[in-house]
């Protein structure tokens, strides 16, 4: 038998989940509505105050890791110990926390990726950065385009550093959030949608 998961290094973690990119699925979006659905379920509607699609799986036509990133952002009063508790019990891994973060993950096993695989965010409401920076690359087709040409050109460099790619692609990102959060400042700010 092989080690679990939690027992692996980083570098073997990295080995088995490497960064795979592929051209842009229509699946995604139907497996983010799937999982919407099925979230809300265990969760509860009042426990979400937004639950989005977000990621390169979210904007149309940019090659992208088959991996489906969801923004959940807790209900003002939502106990996020009880969000916690759910999500492992759904089947989602917690893989880390920070003050008013939560992350998690399905679809990691110790053979590898399984056929559906997200990654949760879970957020307080308002701290959304993700959702500006991927309207912007729906508003603006060069940036989107520059941002793909940048993971293609990042991807067998970083094949088995995750954290490496992420590093690689944070200066244009947070460029492009900055000026996403000037064109349109409170989009998706908790005033302005309830």
């Amino acid at each position: 038998m092989g080690k679990r998961l939690s027992e692996m290094s980083l570098e073997e973690l990295w080995r088995l989940f490497p960064i795979q990119l592929t051209p842009h699925q229509s699946r995604w979006a139907e497996q983010y509505q799937e999982e919407e659905a099925r979230l809300l379920a265990v969760l509860g509607r009042d426990q979400v105050w937004r639950i989005s699609h977000i990621g390169s799986t979210a904007a149309p036509g940019l090659w992208a890791k088959p991996i489906v990133d969801i923004l959940l952002e807790a209900a003002p009063d939502a106990c996020w110990a009880a969000l916690k508790e759910a999500l492992l019990e759904s089947g989602y891994r917690w893989m880390s926390q920070s003050e008013g973060r939560m992350s998690f993950n399905r679809g990691y096993t110790e053979e590898g990726f399984a056929q559906q695989v997200f990654h949760l965010h879970l957020r307080r409401p308002g701290d959304c950065d993700e959702l500006y920076f991927l309207e912007y690359l729906r508003k603006f087709p060069e940036a989107a385009k520059q941002y793909e040409d940048l993971k293609l050109g990042l991807w067998k460099q970083f094949e088995h550093n995750r954290d490496g790619y992420t590093a690689a692609k944070t200066e244009l990102v947070e460029q492009y959030t900055r000026q996403a959060r000037r064109l349109w400042p409170d989009r998706y700010q908790p005033e302005r949608n309830r």
